[in-house]
């Protein structure tokens, strides 16, 4: 759709007439939200919950759809093609607000026709060419991430990163796409997007999905027909997806696959339908906006590459859209420079766009690891994250770390990263010794969010401001201090500086004001930063303010206007009962406090609504603008009668009916002609370590360009038959407990939270249970390939009284997320809130924090009994040691 955000609010689920929640755990790891589903289902709406477990959730739903691990391409694409060939398609809304009529050139080749994958791969690099992808008679620019990947290739002996004229683009915009579009409306021709996207989906049927799937033929078609019925002119049905999607190697292209289906289903920029991403707690939507991502600025802005030696015009030429507001490129990337250098940022240094640091490849987290084991990271900053028992393959992580010449942890308590030197896993069992550990740890306490001001951006891409209830005790100090004070320090250090190097640093607007007797940088003034000014340093009001003349300043473009009239937006509380159900005067959403996104689409070609029952935006004749319950997402005064002029460019470009308003064509994307580095339509592949073979592609088990990181400490489990699966033959599965956050760092500390919850357990069907011999609250002993060679953990086994999983799926284990190994010493003891000196670890076992010295672990139970299914797994190891 063209951002990187949910298309709606958490509180339209009430307007939903059916809600499918796939991939989420709702009621347990969103209890609050889940509250707009129970108000929806009060109304009469019909939810469905479709997961591998039976759940909290299933248990207040009207349908529960056990599927197998790693299948919801198949299940989703099934429903995709009963939709198609039954002509069950909002018709009108596909043909006027999608790119369903769209052609595509002659040279693309589906999965169909290759068994498996699709035309433009290099198989030697594993990464494709996307030039064959394109719409007829245009050129797209390269999809988001392949450049990272392909480094070496551009700086050395590969192609160049300008070939066929295209540039290469990160961001949540959809690729530009240049030249005069083909259609044909009658959705006949057959390589019209509509034809295609048919013929791709045509094999998923509902046999296919009941072998892919496990699901019984009755109760896919019941989801089916619960979908089309509650979809239409007045009806809508939203999906609502979390991390069980985004986790899987291909869980871009599950998200795809849904919101396909809701564009044909007339689904997106509707009251109670969209696609609701249920993000992080706290600010992970937040975190994604400004970001803490490697590859994008703020307000997914590409990051600048090395291998392309580019001054500021190239760069946002070659990433601006010839259409729709990310033609806008240069105003937000000269507005973000402003915001960062301040006076240093004029016309005549490219407005310090040479600043900007240079991707060098991908630097992604698990990159990162590798490059710690490879000695090349040499220090590591973790500040509320937890990998050395929260990251996939945790051991991997803790054995990166110790290769760190230093690594900082800023927590509210000693938690396992900070402490892995001296009690980790590898030290009970002699694989790392503290002595021979050269890594010199800092640890700083961190000050809890009841005692610093801020704003969250959550699921709603919503900013919620909170305040400081306390002074943080002790030496705990805010993010916000602590960078902010480091950075004051470098600059001091750097005064003075004659070195290029340094200049980007001493260029940079550092004079936030402090408060209190802490020197606590003011929170609103970085917020008014991030908001932008004018050249008279008023506040904006909204990113159509943006110049790219540098007279205005703005941090974030998505967050221009949530400090508008110098008043912070975020911090509006004005109570539901005084306004009516968009709440627009509750905080601030991005973009322009829209809570529905794309909601043009809200309305029929002529401006009406689709009917009064779902009515939002409209258009007023009289008035000559757009109006409606919620804020428009449109240009307010362009009417559904403008048709621009061929030479128009920009928002100008953009027609009365093209809602879509990010996207280079105006239109919803059911073909993705780029931006994306693994293919323009969804396409079933077994997951890395599925036992299973890939009933759709047997010759294709795995996305071919999924990153594989092969490495001695990063197994990978035998697939589909291969040598030695059958020393793997379950699938363990991972979810999130409503008592315990993530990994952990908070609520273990939480005497009464870790009486609820307080130890590892496993979860496994009854009839697994009978084969392997298990009890009930007995003790159960986990292997994987990345485990540790065949030295299994003691997980306390729950086996259900009534067995709940998907016909036909490999059996399977459950286990909660995040808190791999607790124990009793870590529940219930209290943060640490004073900063003791921090030193390199030393033979003697004393760490950074001296208050708290760690006691022996207690002896796990049932470590005496070897279990009978180890001997193998070892052998897989290439080890052969008693223990587990």
């Amino acid at each position: 759709f063209g951002r990187g955000g949910a298309t709606t609010f958490l509180q339209d689920l009430q307007n939903s007439d059916c809600i499918v929640i796939e991939g989420s755990n709702f009621a347990e790891a969103h209890p609050v939200g889940f509250q707009w589903v129970m108000e929806a289902k009060a109304r009469g709406a019909k939810v469905i919950h479709v997961d591998p477990r039976f759940t909290r959730t299933s248990a207040l739903a009207d349908l529960h759809v056990p599927i197998r691990a790693g299948s919801d391409i198949a299940f989703l694409g099934g429903i995709i093609n009963h939709v198609l060939s039954n002509e069950l398609d909002f018709r009108e809304y596909v043909l006027e607000y999608t790119n369903a009529a769209t052609l595509v050139g002659e040279d693309f080749r589906d999965t169909e026709d290759l068994a498996g994958i699709f035309s433009g791969l290099d198989e030697e690099t594993g990464h494709y060419d996307i030039d064959s992808w394109s719409y007829e008679g245009t050129q797209v620019q390269s999809p988001q991430g392949d450049p990272d990947q392909l480094y070496e290739e551009r700086t050395e002996d590969g192609p160049g990163v300008a070939h066929a004229g295209r540039a290469e683009v990160h961001g949540s915009g959809g690729a530009p796409v240049s030249g005069d579009l083909r259609t044909d409306r009658t959705l006949q021709h057959p390589r019209c997007v509509y034809q295609v996207l048919k013929r791709h989906f045509a094999r998923y049927t509902p046999e296919l999905v009941e072998e892919t799937c496990g699901i019984p033929r009755a109760t896919f078609l019941e989801v089916c027909r619960a979908l089309v019925e509650n979809s239409g002119r007045d009806r809508t049905s939203e999906f609502v997806y979390a991390v069980g999607w985004t986790q899987h190697t291909v869980g871009a292209q599950y998200i795809r696959t849904a919101c396909i289906l809701q564009l044909l289903l007339g689904n997106i920029g509707r009251p109670g339908g969209g696609i609701q991403a249920l993000r992080g707690h706290a600010s992970i939507q937040g975190s994604s906006d400004i970001p803490t991502l490697y590859n994008v600025l703020p307000g997914y802005i590409p990051m600048p590459h090395a291998h392309q030696d580019e001054d500021l015009d190239t760069f946002t030429e070659a990433v601006k859209a010839d259409k729709g507001f990310w033609g806008n490129m240069r105003a937000y990337v000269v507005s973000l420079l402003k915001a960062y250098f301040g006076d240093a940022a004029r016309a005549d240094n490219d407005y310090c766009f040479g600043h900007l640091p240079r991707l060098t490849g991908s630097h992604s987290t698990y990159d990162t690891v590798l490059a710690q084991l490879d000695g090349v990271c040499k220090g590591y900053f973790l500040m509320s994250e937890n990998p050395a028992v929260g990251s996939a393959n945790a051991k991997m992580q803790r054995l990166g770390m110790a290769e760190l010449d230093w690594l900082v942890v800023r927590d509210f308590s000693l938690i396992e990263s900070a402490t892995w030197w001296q009690d980790g896993p590898e030290i009970e069992t002699g694989e790392l010794r503290t002595e021979d550990i050269a890594t010199e740890v800092f640890f700083f306490p961190a000050a809890a969010h009841t005692e610093k001001s801020g704003s969250f951006t959550n699921t709603n891409r919503t900013l919620q401001w909170h305040f400081p209830a306390k002074e943080p005790d002790g030496d705990a100090r805010s993010d916000l201090w602590f960078m902010y004070h480091l950075g004051r320090r470098i600059r001091e250090r750097l005064a003075g500086s004659t070195d290029p190097m340094d200049r980007a640093i001493l260029d940079l607007t550092w004079d936030y004001p402090t408060e209190g007797p802490l020197a606590e940088p003011v929170a609103e003034a970085v917020l008014a930063e991030i908001n932008g000014r004018g050249a008279d340093g008023t506040p904006l009001s909204a990113y159509t303010q943006l110049k790219d003349d540098g007279s205005t300043s703005c941090g974030c473009w998505i967050y221009c206007g949530v400090y508008a009239d110098g008043v912070n937006q975020a911090a509006r509380r004005k109570p539901h009962t005084e306004q009516d159900w968009i709440a627009a005067e509750w905080a601030w959403s991005w973009p322009a406090n829209r809570r529905i996104l794309y909601n043009r689409a809200s309305a029929d070609p002529s401006g009406a609504p689709w009917s009064e029952r779902k009515a939002l935006v409209w258009w007023d004749e009289r008035q000559g603008r757009w109006t409606g319950h919620d804020i428009p997402d449109f240009i307010p005064d362009r009417s559904p009668s403008y048709r621009p002029p061929e030479d128009a460019k920009g928002p100008d470009a953009l027609s009365g009916v093209d809602p879509f308003i990010m996207q280079a064509d105006g239109k919803g994307w059911l073909y993705a002609p780029a931006g994306l580095v693994d293919g323009p339509m969804p396409v079933h592949y077994e997951p890395q370590d599925s036992p299973v073979r890939n009933p759709l592609h047997p010759e294709q088990q795995h996305s071919p360009v999924r990153q594989v990181f092969s490495r001695e400490h990063n197994r990978f489990h035998p697939s589909g038959g291969a040598p030695g699966s059958e020393i793997f033959p379950y699938v363990i599965t991972t979810y999130r407990l409503t008592e315990h956050f993530t990994a952990g760092g908070m609520t273990r500390w939480t005497p009464y939270l870790a009486e609820l919850q307080p130890e590892l357990f496993c979860e496994v069907s009854p009839a697994l249970a009978a084969e392997l011999g298990l009890e009930h609250s007995g003790w159960a002993t986990l292997v994987s390939a990345r485990g540790d060679r065949g030295q299994g953990a003691g997980h306390r086994a729950d086996v259900p009284a009534e067995g709940r999983g998907p016909h036909g799926a490999p059996d399977r284990a459950a286990v909660p997320l995040g808190s791999q190994w607790l124990r009793a010493r870590r529940r219930g003891q209290r943060a640490v809130r004073h900063r003791a000196r921090p030193e390199r670890p030393d033979p003697g076992g004393e760490g950074a924090d001296r208050r708290h010295p760690p006691g022996p672990p207690p002896p796990r139970p049932g470590a005496d009994r070897p279990a009978e299914h180890l001997p193998a797994a070892r052998r897989y190891h290439g080890a052969d040691r008693d223990g587990g």
